[in-house]
């Protein structure tokens, strides 16, 4: 099943420990956190040399964050008002700071604050129809053009030297990306695999030097410093693998370099292991600690990073140890709290969001209004193209067929973005339960809402909209069910 988030890297920082096993008790945890743990690499295998990938791309232009007021205009052609919508991003999160009507095929924000990082600009409210680009107060006026109605697609920015190199380099690591991935494909079982893992070194390091080649080609740009962050300077020391990356620089968490940074980290240094886990966070959390704002980036990227990757406890762990225990030694803002209830509230014993979405049938279905109705109710996220789904689905019909008269509702919410791959679906397996869709894919505002990173997932409520199981098979339903409707 596709994978977003940290689980979009191939491995992302769990592992071996993600898969079916248990998550250790909370009390475990505790003890863990307790344990002197070492770097990974012995002190013979630990090494000063700077990592032949790093270069320094910041100067003193670019060097910490700027925030001033620049125009943001250019032409896209589209229907007669349209409205197009400009967030600001924070890592993984976006906030809207303002909206125009495109008039004539042609858009203008005028005068607009923005302080250096990464945007978004998004068609109609759709957000599968974005485009992700650069402002920096150091151009004043930034013109985008559009080819067509398809954000994603082709666009130019000739007289912004921020954006023209943004997207040329999106092509360049797409493509090589796209590279390595079929040299991955080819690996499996080959006679070839060391000349083949040899060439995806090979095309990795294609990618590093067009990064360098493009810092030197556009130095003292906000994109020349995010190349900066992409690449360790000390790779293989755990207690310097952050020290290239400043904490005092705002414009850090406008981009996913702490991000990122922290996902390699773990992957490189945790072996999966709880205590290494712990060892990574607070060697983290320690980094960012002289800036609140970066260091609320960083723990939120670790707290959502973990939750999606199913490691529960060591998020409480970081909640309990760092955003909600007031002698952590950081003065932390209402936003990081605000954030952090989003997973709180996924968990066992809490509520989650509400929702209101348009149903198959028609209308619209609100769940805290569903789950009145019924003694429990199973919120299930699925595809039509999800292989598990395809085997959970005709489990769950007869299920349904048999307790939905004892009080047992079932909510299909599918990530389908055509509407008659979704119905196909609905009608060939005998759906029966409510069915309903945002259309809209992995970008459906409902995915951010329950953090969805895999079909199928599930959620069952009591009628108090409360969670009570978060099962992983559609057997553990009925088995909770047998013993409790």
């Amino acid at each position: 099943m596709r994978t977003m988030i940290w689980i979009a890297s191939s491995l992302l920082f769990v592992l071996t420990s993600c898969g079916n096993s248990e998550a250790p008790a909370q009390e475990e945890i505790s003890k863990a956190s307790k344990v002197e743990v070492k770097t990974v690499e012995s002190a013979s295998e630990q090494t000063t040399t700077i990592s032949p990938k790093y270069k320094d791309g910041i100067n003193d232009q670019n060097r910490g964050d700027k925030v001033g007021n620049i125009r943001l205009h250019g032409t896209l052609p589209t229907t007669p008002g349209a409205k197009l919508y400009l967030y600001q991003t924070e890592a993984r999160n976006k906030t809207l700071i303002d909206s125009t009507v495109i008039e004539g095929g042609v858009y203008n924000f005028k005068n607009i604050e923005v302080s250096r990082g990464f945007y978004e600009l998004i068609l109609n409210g759709k957000s599968n129809n974005n485009c992700t680009f650069i402002l920096n107060p150091d151009e004043s006026d930034v013109k985008i053009d559009f080819r067509s109605s398809r954000l994603t697609g082709s666009k130019t920015a000739p007289a912004s030297r921020e954006n023209k190199a943004w997207f040329a380099y999106q092509s360049a690591e797409n493509k090589n990306k796209n590279e390595i991935k079929n040299l991955r494909k080819g690996m499996k079982d080959s006679p070839y695999r060391k000349r083949i893992e040899q060439q995806i070194k090979d095309k990795e390091m294609e990618l590093v030097q067009k990064q360098h080649a493009m810092m030197d080609e556009y130095p003292g740009t906000y994109f020349a410093k995010f190349l900066t962050w992409k690449n360790p300077k000390y790779p293989s020391e755990q207690g310097r693998y952050f020290e290239d990356i400043d904490p005092l620089d705002n414009s850090l968490i406008h981009s996913m370099a702490i991000s990122d940074r922290i996902q390699g980290m773990m992957v490189k240094f945790s072996k999966g292991e709880d205590a290494r886990f712990l060892a990574c966070i607070d060697i983290v959390k320690a980094h960012f600690e002289p800036n609140s704002v970066t260091l609320e980036s960083a723990l939120y990227a670790m707290l959502d990073g973990f939750y999606n990757t199913g490691k529960e406890d060591i998020c409480l762990y970081i909640l309990d140890n760092y955003i909600y225990d007031e002698d952590c030694g950081a003065e932390l803002s209402d936003v990081i709290k605000q954030r952090a209830e989003g997973i709180v509230n996924l968990q066992v014993g809490k509520t989650p969001p509400n929702f209101n979405i348009e149903s198959v049938d028609g209308g619209k279905v609100n769940l805290y209004e569903t789950v009145k109705k019924n003694k429990y109710t199973l919120v299930m996220f699925w595809a039509s193209w999800c292989h598990k789904c395809e085997q959970e689905i005709p489990v769950l019909v007869p299920l349904y067929n048999v307790k939905h008269s004892a009080g047992f509702e079932v909510i299909g919410v599918s990530i389908d973005q055509a509407r008659k791959s979704w119905t196909d679906v609905i009608e060939a397996q005998g759906m029966e339960y409510i069915n309903v869709s945002q259309l809209q894919g992995w970008s459906s505002p409902i995915v951010k809402d329950y953090k969805i990173t895999a079909t199928p997932t599930y959620f069952l409520l009591d009628s108090e909209g409360k969670i009570v199981l978060k099962p992983k098979r559609i057997f553990e339903v009925n088995d909770f069910l047998q013993q409790n409707l």
